[in-house]
């Protein structure tokens, strides 16, 4: 009796939260698989079409993907290129200024100003790049910068060679204030005597950073990483500010080909297709991080 009460309590419990998640999570999510098999104009189902939506998307649409040419191109290249530069300025620029700044006297003011953009929301960060960016001299600074070295203005948004990597950099120096501060944490909770040691034994700075430093962190780096993998799958907002995905969508990533799709073409079915590619793209990541996070949890 008194388990069958204990299990009765926790369903009570849970009951709640279940419900809200089926209502709000996993019907919507099974209705978006359906849809992507469909037309699916104006969010109504009107035709099953099967995979067609897919098989479109994966080898009929440019926009999307693109493996005539080389480089590739499309929203697909275009967010592996995010995973490869956004995810590996943020780790390796949080670890050397989390390394950097626990040397330094004024840690937290370091510390402090480089969480700051972490506070400001894409969208301002997005309207204050555009001003950095900007060709006109008078407003741009960069191109200002370079005016004063006798370059001429460059437009870094305008241009398919330059749009993507000016958005990542903007991105970059808002994103890397959380990489920061949880490396920072993570280097403080290192025990003393274990760095002190590997001192008396004659290990110098880079030895001691590699050998014990990041093996003791690595849990916090994968975190991290796969957590802003995470993000940058679904990188909407700061795109859609600062270059809409042009120029001629040379910018396009897939979260903002299912808001064109979607939103702007009328496209439904289309659109739930890139939505749920996005799903499948992201499920094993996470995957990943709660398999990663239990090991290190086993470890410890």
């Amino acid at each position: 009796m008194r388990r069958r009460v204990r299990r009765l309590q926790g369903f009570a419990f849970t009951a709640p939260a279940l419900v809200l998640m089926t209502v709000f999570l996993v019907a919507p999510m099974l209705f978006t698989i359906r849809l992507s098999l469909d037309t699916g104009r104006g969010f109504q189902l009107r035709e099953f079409i099967g995979l067609d939506n897919f098989v479109r998307l994966l080898t009929r649409d440019r926009l999307f993907l693109d493996l005539s040419d080389f480089p590739p191109s499309g929203a697909v290249f275009n967010n592996l290129l995010w995973i490869f530069l956004y995810v590996g300025l943020c780790v390796g620029l949080g670890l050397l200024i989390a390394v950097l700044a626990d040397r330094v006297r004024y840690e937290s003011i370091v510390k402090s100003i480089v969480f700051l953009p972490q506070a400001i929301s894409a969208t301002a960060v997005g309207v204050i790049w555009l001003l950095i960016y900007a060709p006109n001299a008078r407003v741009g600074l960069l191109n200002a910068g370079l005016g004063a070295v006798g370059v001429d203005p460059v437009s870094w948004i305008g241009s398919r060679d330059t749009v993507n990597y000016a958005i990542i950099v903007a991105a970059v120096w808002a994103g890397t204030g959380l990489a920061v501060v949880v490396f920072s944490a993570a280097i403080k909770s290192i025990p003393t005597d274990i760095i002190e040691a590997a001192r008396v034994d004659g290990a110098g700075p880079f030895q001691t950073f590699r050998h014990i430093t990041l093996p003791l962190i690595s849990l916090p780096v994968s975190v991290i990483t796969i957590t802003l993998i995470i993000g940058v799958i679904k990188v909407f907002d700061i795109v859609y500010i600062m270059s809409r995905g042009g120029p001629n969508g040379a910018s396009r990533v897939i979260a903002y080909s299912f808001f064109e799709e979607t939103f702007q073409a009328g496209k439904v079915g289309y659109g739930a297709a890139v939505a749920v590619l996005m799903v499948l793209l992201i499920v094993p990541i996470v995957a990943l991080n709660i398999r990663r996070f239990r090991a290190g949890e086993t470890v410890r």
